[in-house]
């Protein structure tokens, strides 16, 4: 979730994102966005990240060791380290040669400096020589700087150095698109997330607290510094992997969900306390709708956790960077005019949301987000389907149109870490989903296509396409048409219609070539068509009501012809 608000997107597109909407793609976005052959012949394991945070200049330095498995043999690695940061070592540990059957592995080590690292850009390469496909071994990357700040987190993105009401410091970091290489070295490819998960260590004065992600596993304090140590069982997407550093304090209860007991925590600033225990009720409401719509929540061995945060919100996997002031809506408003934004706190339910679709289902490539923000934003409406009946959710999910602006394709360009230029992947995207929901017309199977994306797609990242066919194969319908219409293309299509006494002519305009979408109307009475490019005729007898209407949960328009 990076742009949600109509009224308040114009800062943030012209930061992030429309400024890219004449520029021609550049080398750097290519290493940054392809699994290029600086990153293809290794998969990450797991990733240890221990950073040092200077409270007095900004400043970071520290190290993450990557542990990662050979795929076949090639001898330069790329890591992503964005400037001004800057690595100054790298130490490699790979098996020695004379390790046999049996034996207790031995592994060799290799230095490498700065003379031995060439960069390009944001991209270090390093000749670590040949490898034996299937081995592991590990990288432990030096590095310091002062790192980007982030001037409106969470749209620009970087480090958040703030200080809270008491004039506490107040540290996090919000990096989704930007990337986590603006605050530690890694494989910053949104295609490869560590298979066993990662950790976070850091080292501050014992009288601020550090949250993360997962579990705290350890804590340690010496002459008023502590050091503290997170960590993840789960695969993580790179740029959800975060600290927060405040005056926190904690408070929780337990779930039972489909898969046992699962811990639910707080981390709030102190003052915040007495209202986060109230406002923060709709998690457990959120978790039973959720679990309801998609299945068991996908993190039941890290936990989940809502954290006060020094920006609006983010889905930081396992600690859920929350930023919304304790006010129903989003920040008070109802992103669908319709009334019923209001019952609930946006961020609880949107950012939560995003643990299946975006942190359990990830999509391997950034163009394809609808994935993440189309389902999480259809999350919504679910939500308050459990809660406020189909009626009500209906009402929403249309409310949500008047956001839509049809300016640019929900799915953007490949292989060069660019997202959508629009908010449509958002609010287009939840009417697309909504839109086939009303096609499939079995609310038990729609259930149970989003339960099995998350069963089938567990842990997985994923393309368009596999989403895609799953849904047209579980349905038994054919939707590769929708699909095209709503996400590669910025027409909505037109329903052209005449009516001549007991007699109604219709055809699809402004579409796809080939598309048959069927449709249910009123005419006379209510029933389905199904549309194509050429005129068709449907005669009807003359009881019932001859005016003609589409139903409002499908996202078309229409036009009559004379």
């Amino acid at each position: 979730m990076k742009h949600l608000l109509r009224g308040l997107l114009v800062f943030h597109f012209s930061f992030f994102t429309f400024h890219y909407s004449n520029a021609q793609f550049t080398h750097a976005d290519t290493l940054r966005g392809t699994n290029g052959p600086g990153r293809d012949w290794w998969d990450v394991l797991s990733y240890n990240v221990n950073v040092e945070f200077n409270l007095e200049d900004s400043t970071i330095s520290g190290y993450n060791n990557i542990e990662f498995r050979v795929l076949k043999n090639k001898g330069y690695i790329q890591i992503d380290l964005q400037s001004p940061l800057m690595i100054d070592s790298v130490q490699h540990s790979f098996p020695s040669s004379v390790n046999k059957p049996g034996m207790t592995k031995i592994y060799g080590t290799a230095m490498y400096y700065k003379g031995d690292i060439k960069n390009d850009g944001n991209a270090y390469f390093i000749n670590i020589g040949t490898h034996k496909p299937k081995t592991t071994e590990y990288l432990t990357i030096y590095y310091h700087g002062k790192p980007r700040i982030a001037i409106h987190p969470p749209w620009d993105g970087g480090l958040i150095w703030k200080r809270d009401k008491n004039n506490n410091p107040w540290i996090s970091v919000a990096c989704q698109g930007l990337g986590a290489s603006a605050w530690y070295p890694c494989k910053d490819y949104q295609g490869d997330e560590p298979d066993k998960g990662a950790s976070f260590t850091t080292t501050l004065p014992d009288s601020l607290t550090v949250v993360s992600n997962g579990r705290l596993i350890g804590k340690r304090s010496r002459e008023g510094i502590t050091t503290t140590t997170w960590e993840v069982k789960n695969p993580i997407n790179s740029y959800n992997l975060v600290p927060y550093i405040g005056k926190y304090v904690h408070f929780g209860e337990t779930y039972k969900g489909l898969k046992g007991n699962l811990d639910m925590d707080y981390w709030v600033l102190d003052y915040n306390l007495e209202k986060a225990k109230e406002h923060f009720k709709d998690a457990k409401r959120m978790m039973k709708a959720f679990e309801y719509w998609f299945g068991p929540y996908p993190f039941y061995e890290d936990g989940y956790k809502l954290i006060d945060a020094p920006h609006l919100g983010m889905e930081h996997q396992s600690g859920i960077a929350y930023g919304n002031a304790y006010l129903n809506g989003y920040h008070g408003q109802d992103l669908s005019n319709s009334g019923w934004g209001l019952k609930w706190d946006f961020i609880i339910i949107h950012e939560s949301g995003h643990e299946w679709f975006g942190n359990n289902i990830t999509t391997k490539d950034i163009a394809d987000m609808w994935v993440h923000e189309s389902f999480t934003n259809y999350s919504e409406t679910l939500f308050t389907e459990y809660y406020y009946g189909k009626e009500a959710a209906n009402t929403y999910v249309q409310g949500t149109r008047a956001n839509i602006e049809n300016k640019n394709p929900i799915i953007s360009s490949y292989g060069v870490n660019k997202e959508s230029e629009t908010t449509d992947m958002y609010y287009k995207g939840a009417n697309m989903i909504h839109t086939i929901r009303q096609i499939i017309n079995n609310d038990s199977l729609f259930r149970k296509i989003l339960t099995g994306m998350n069963k089938t797609f567990y842990h997985k990242t994923v393309t368009t396409k596999e989403i895609e066919n799953y849904i047209s194969k579980q349905s038994k319908i054919n939707f590769s048409k929708v699909f095209d219409q709503y996400l590669r293309n910025i027409e909505i299509p037109i329903l052209e219609y005449k009516i001549d006494g007991y007699k109604l002519q219709y055809r699809w305009t402004n579409c796809v070539k080939g598309f048959n979408m069927p449709l249910k109307i009123n005419f006379k009475t209510s029933q389905w068509i199904k549309p194509t490019e050429t005129w068709k005729t449907l005669k009807s007898y003359p009881e019932g009501d001859p005016n003609f209407a589409v139903d409002k949960n499908f996202y078309i328009n229409t036009k009559k012809v004379e």
